[in-house]
């Protein structure tokens, strides 16, 4: 059973910049493929961002094309979602999700471990 930590979310203004972390409680993270999601009130869960499981495949979805960045970290058990130029739409709650030997997944049913999701707050 993996477990999943979100950290790094917060209040910025809109054109600003933020870093969340997704760290495993798996010391074999690097065999998961993960993906980022986020959800804004009265909205569904979206697909943000995913890495494979080696990381050389990522998946972006088209809003975030150019301003969010994924990484991994596998020493460190963790994935890295780099945000710039934040905009007030994207705030929402964000979700890591992992995938045991996956390829950079875009759904959601695809994953089968979750976080509790960390707060991104965009002012405008």
């Amino acid at each position: 059973q993996v477990q999943l930590r979100e950290s790094g979310g917060g209040l910025v203004q809109a054109g600003g910049s933020l870093r969340l972390s997704c760290a495993a409680s798996e010391r074999t993270f690097s065999v998961y493929a993960v993906g980022w999601f986020r959800q804004a009130p009265g909205k569904e869960r979206e697909f943000v961002v995913s890495i494979s499981w080696r990381g050389g495949t990522t998946s972006y979805a088209d809003s975030v094309k150019g301003r969010f960045t994924i990484s991994r970290d596998n020493a460190k058990n963790t994935v890295y979602l780099q945000m710039n130029s934040l905009k007030p739409e994207d705030t929402a709650v964000y979700y890591c999700a992992a995938k045991h030997l996956g390829p950079a997944l875009r759904e959601i049913r695809a994953y089968d471990y979750w976080g509790q999701g960390t707060q991104v707050t965009v002012s405008s």
